[in-house]
């Protein structure tokens, strides 16, 4: 008697494990984070490092970024791992097992020592560290922001073949417009994803680092006009099959405050309503910015940063600059709905992402709730994780 209902029990075990994986199949899980700055300071602490040398108003070499973090949080034991960089985060990445992973890369992989000129803040680490990526298996780099041609064109030529040589995709900067504007394309659990990146003039990007058809620079989005609109609908349709799942990666507006301008979200809907795009991934600002559900697609309107060098800076303490945010949407490969978000909150801290604390959790929450309500979105916290609460 005993061993039947052993069998039976094995049996529905069976079944619920085959009806586990088969749910799991129908989900495409996804990480983001913002803005990944392992220049400067944090490039100074790792194994290899370029020269100290930068270009800033006030400080002329990277390593008083060293300084001013252990001045904050006390000494840090040179050099750093690669892992290390990455903290809790990797625990988390085992946890969770995203099917793919996409940073905005503000950062220049270069030796080249001549800076853009007039340019106020010049990141760049050595493309030896491209290893800190790779430890991490991070699948794509979005290009197209204020950052990455920070080393003059032949800066952004180094970047893209170190991401190249370590097989790490990338779209948003190219050797011309054409290759600038192409997407990343993947083959992930039954669905073909196509990551498109983009980045606005309102985010800093000189119009004259615009890939051009005989020159080398990032995928330029001018304005936010029906024109635009149309063109982008158009490149779209041009790659996009059947069944695709589109994410629209954008850099725009400031690094700090919280407003979300009308013709951003005006800009937002009119690529999910007449682009077909799914999952809209914005970054800049330095702080994680309220969030959308529209017709059931994803919209970040600012990640925040996920990785910098600023502890010990001082000047918009409010904001809470050394907290960021771990995105992990799930969606339908069949249609790219949104099913499913969980956020968890991280501090940066010595250099290295760890989990927040409960209090810094609870004060995410309260920012993302605050934000986000204005476009008809609750965020929840629960068990130190934060849930968009959308159905």
């Amino acid at each position: 008697m005993l061993k039947g209902i052993c069998l039976c029990i094995g049996l529905l075990t069976g079944l619920f494990c085959t009806a586990q994986t088969a749910m799991e199949n129908k989900t495409l899980k996804i990480f983001l984070a913002g803005d990944v700055m392992t220049g400067r300071g944090i490039d100074q602490a790792l194994k290899y490092s370029v020269g100290p040398g930068i270009y800033e108003p006030f400080i002329k070499d990277a390593r008083d970024y060293l300084f001013l973090a252990e001045r904050e949080n006390g000494e840090l034991e040179l050099p750093l791992s690669y892992r290390y960089i990455w903290g809790d985060a990797m625990k988390i990445w085992d946890q969770r097992d995203p099917h793919l992973k996409l940073i905005n890369l503000e950062t220049s992989l270069t030796t080249h020592d001549e800076p853009w000129p007039a340019k106020g803040i010049h990141y760049r680490m050595h493309p030896k560290n491209v290893k800190l990526f790779e430890v991490a298996d991070i699948d794509y780099c979005s290009l197209a922001n204020n950052h990455v041609l920070d080393w003059k064109r032949g800066g952004l030529v180094e970047t893209m073949k170190s991401l190249e040589d370590s097989k790490i995709a990338f779209s948003g900067a190219g050797k011309n417009k054409k290759e600038a504007a192409e997407p990343a394309i993947f083959q992930l659990n039954g669905a073909r994803v196509l990551v498109y990146s983009y980045g606005s003039p309102g985010s800093g990007i000189p119009e004259t680092w615009a890939a051009k058809k005989d020159r080398s620079g990032v995928n330029f989005l001018s304005g936010f006009s029906e024109e635009h609109l149309r063109e982008i609908t158009n490149h779209i349709a041009a790659v996009k099959k059947e069944g695709d799942v589109v994410i629209f990666s954008i850099h725009w507006g400031p690094n700090w405050g919280y407003n979300v301008p009308e013709v951003h979200r005006k800009f937002a809907h009119g690529l999910i309503d007449k682009a077909g795009v799914d999952v809209i991934f914005g970054h800049s600002s330095h702080h994680p910015m309220g969030l959308e559900i529209y017709k059931k697609k994803l919209i970040i309107y600012g990640a925040g940063d996920f990785i910098n060098d600023y502890e010990g800076i001082s000047g918009h303490e409010k904001y809470r600059g050394e907290l960021s945010l771990m995105y992990f949407p799930e969606l339908d490969p069949s249609t790219g709905d949104l099913l499913k978000l969980n956020m968890v909150p991280m501090e940066i801290r010595k250099f290295s992402l760890r989990r927040a604390s409960k209090k810094d959790a609870e004060w995410l929450r309260e920012v993302l709730d605050r934000e986000s309500r204005r476009f008809g979105l609750e965020i929840d916290l629960k068990n130190d994780i934060l849930e968009a609460d959308f159905f």
